[in-house]
C-alpha cells in the first residue's frame, strides 16, 4: 500500500535527531501530512482509559480440541474487507471448557488487534457470550461516536499511521498501545451533522454485511428443510464399503466411504423428487483462464477500475457468502476467456474450496485463473446456476465439499469427481425462492430523493426483499461514498451531505 496520508521530510535536524536517540531509520521521522489541522486521538474517544481487562488473555494450544461450545478468537477474525467478525475454522478455535474465561463481548462492542494484522477492527453485531478474547485483541471501551471512529479505523488514514508507528523488523510486530495515539479528524465544517452522516452511512453497511450472513443461513436452512420433510421411505443403513463399492470409485484413500458423508448423500439421494449430477442439469466444467506469462504475455495489474481493462475474481478474493471480497483488473491486449451471465467461479482447491459466485453482471468483462473452476450451462438459466450455487453453499456448510478432495494443503476437488455429487431436482418455484435469497431480480436502489431523515427508512424497506447480491453491491455505493467524505474532512473541504449514489 503506498502512502497517501503518512510523509517522510526529505530533510531533518540535529535536534530531531538527538530527540530520536541518534536513529536514522527514515520509519522514525515520518509523520501524518493532511490539510486538516483539526483532530482528536483515538484515546480521546474512549469512555475511560484502556485497562488491562479490556485486552483478551492467551490460554495456550493444548487446549484447543475438536468440539466445544466454547471458542477462542484470533486475531484472523478481523479482516480487513469486512466490518463484522469473520467465523473460520482457523478464526475462532474451539476449546476446553475448563480454560474458557468469558470476555462479556456484546452487540456494538468494537474490537481492534494490536498484534499480527495489528490496527484491524471490527464491530460485534450480537452477543458472543461463548467467545474469549485472545490476548492480542483489545475490546475497546466507546459509545458515543462509536461508528463515527470506526469509519476512520478502517481508513488507510490509519492504517498508514499505525504502521509507522510500530516498529519494523520482527516476524510478529507488537503495537501494544501504540494505535491509541493516532489522529482522527474531526470536521471543521458542520460538525454535528456531518458527524451524523458518517454514522448512518456506517450504520447502514453494517446492518447490510449483517443481512449477508442472515440470508446465506437462510439459503442452507432452506435447503436443509426441503430436504428433509420431502423424504421417500425408508433409512440410510451403514456398511463399510464393498468390493464394487471401491472398484467403482476406484480409490481407497477417500473420505466417501465415511459415515458423515453417507448421512448428507442419502438425504440428497432419498429426496422425493429424486436428483442429478450437475451434468445432468446442462452445465459444464472448465478451468479459468491461464494468465502466466508464457500463456497471454506481460499484463498489468491494477488495484483501480479501468474501462478497457478485466474484473479479475480469482477464487481467493470470494467469500462464503458469494460475495467478493477483493477485486483486481488486469490490463492485457489479448481476448481473453471472459465469463458470462449465470457462469459460476468454483474455488476447487485450499483450504477455503468451495467458495463460488454466480456473474450476475455480464458487461464488467470478468475473468478467473487456473485454479477456479468455471461452471457453464447453455440455456443460460439465471436462476438454476444460482440454485446450483446455494446447493454447493449448503454442500460446503456441511462438509462434504471437503469430503470429496483429493490431496494435502486443504485438498483439490478435481472435476473427475464431480460425478459423485448429487444436486436435488428442487420444484422450481421452490428453486426461486431460494435463489431469490441470493439475487433478488426487478428491485431497483433509488435513493436520489433520500435525506439524513428518511434515508434509514428506505434502506431498511429495500434490505428487506434484497438478495445477498443486492445487498453487496449497494454496501459497496455506502463504501464508496463513506471514502469520499473522509476524503474530503482529511482535505478539510465541504461534505456535500446526500443519498445519489449514481
Amino acid at each position: 500500500m503506498k502512502n497517501k496520508y503518512v510523509k517522510t521530510p526529505d530533510s531533518i535536524s540535529i535536534n530531531e535527531i538527538n530527540a530520536k536517540g541518534y536513529s536514522l531509520s527514515s520509519s522514525q521521522y515520518m509523520s501524518l501530512v493532511i490539510t486538516n489541522k483539526s483532530f482528536l486521538y483515538v484515546k480521546d474517544f474512549l469512555d475511560r482509559p484502556l485497562k488491562r481487562s479490556d485486552l483478551g488473555i492467551e490460554i495456550g494450544s493444548i487446549n484447543y480440541i475438536d468440539k466445544s461450545p466454547y471458542y477462542f478468537l484470533r486475531t484472523k477474525a478481523l479482516q480487513s474487507h469486512s466490518y463484522l467478525l469473520d467465523i473460520t475454522s482457523e478464526s475462532a478455535l474451539p476449546i476446553m471448557p475448563k480454560s474458557f474465561q468469558k470476555s462479556n463481548l456484546k452487540e456494538g462492542d468494537l474490537i481492534i488487534s494490536k498484534d499480527s494484522n495489528i490496527g484491524e477492527v471490527v464491530i460485534l453485531e450480537k452477543n458472543y457470550p461463548n467467545f474469549m478474547l485472545s490476548g492480542a485483541l483489545y475490546k475497546l471501551p466507546i459509545t458515543k461516536n462509536k461508528y463515527y471512529l470506526l469509519a476512520f479505523l478502517k481508513h488507510q488514514i490509519f492504517r498508514e499511521q499505525i504502521d509507522y508507528m510500530v516498529p519494523k523488523g520482527a516476524t510478529i510486530r507488537h503495537a501494544k498501545t501504540l494505535f491509541l495515539d493516532c489522529k482522527i479528524p474531526i470536521p471543521n465544517k458542520n460538525k454535528e451533522l456531518v458527524i451524523n452522516y458518517i454514522e448512518e452511512l456506517m450504520k447502514a453497511i453494517i446492518i447490510k454485511e449483517n443481512l449477508i450472513k442472515d440470508r446465506h443461513q437462510a439459503i442452507i436452512k432452506s435447503i436443509e428443510n426441503e430436504l428433509n420433510t420431502n423424504q421417500k421411505e425408508g433409512e440410510l443403513n451403514f456398511n463399510y464399503p464393498s468390493i464394487n463399492e471401491i472398484m467403482t470409485i476406484e480409490r481407497l484413500d477417500t473420505n466417501l466411504y465415511r459415515k458423515e458423508f453417507k448421512e448428507i448423500n442419502f438425504l440428497i439421494k432419498n429426496y422425493k423428487n429424486g436428483y442429478r449430477t450437475i451434468f445432468d442439469f446442462g452445465f459444464s466444467l472448465s478451468r479459468g483462464q491461464n494468465l502466466q506469462i508464457s500463456n497471454i504475455g506481460v499484463s498489468l495489474y491494477v488495484t483501480e477500475k479501468h474501462p478497457r481493462f478485466y474484473t479479475l475474481m480469482l477464487p481467493n478474493f470470494l467469500s462464503k457468502y458469494g460475495t467478493v471480497d477483493t477485486i483486481e483488473y488486469l490490463g492485457n491486449a489479448k481476448q481473453l476467456k471472459t465469463l458470462k451471465r449465470g457462469d459460476l467461479i468454483f474455488g476447487a482447491e485450499g483450504f477455503e474450496k468451495g467458495r463460488s459466485i454466480v456473474i450476475i453482471n455480464e458487461e464488467i468483462k470478468t475473468i478467473t485463473n487456473i485454479h477456479g473452476i468455471t461452471i457453464q450451462q447453455k440455456n443460460n438459466n439465471l436462476t438454476l446456476s444460482i440454485f446450483i450455487k446455494c446447493c454447493l453453499d449448503f454442500l460446503r456448510s456441511k462438509g462434504l465439499i471437503d469430503l470429496f478432495a483429493v490431496g494435502g494443503n486443504g485438498g483439490s476437488l478435481a472435476q473427475k469427481y464431480w460425478d459423485y455429487i448429487p444436486f436435488p431436482e428442487f420444484p422450481s418455484e421452490k428453486q426461486k425462492d431460494i435463489a431469490n435469497l441470493y439475487h433478488h431480480p426487478g428491485i431497483e436502489y433509488n435513493t436520489s430523493q433520500c435525506n439524513i431523515e428518511n434515508f434509514v427508512n428506505f434502506d431498511n424497506k429495500y434490505n428487506e426483499i434484497a438478495g445477498i447480491y443486492e445487498l453487496d453491491k449497494t454496501a459497496e455505493y455506502l463504501k464508496e461514498r463513506l471514502n469520499k467524505v473522509i476524503n474530503n474532512i482529511v482535505n478539510d473541504e465541504m461534505v456535500d451531505i446526500n443519498f445519489n449514489f449514481e
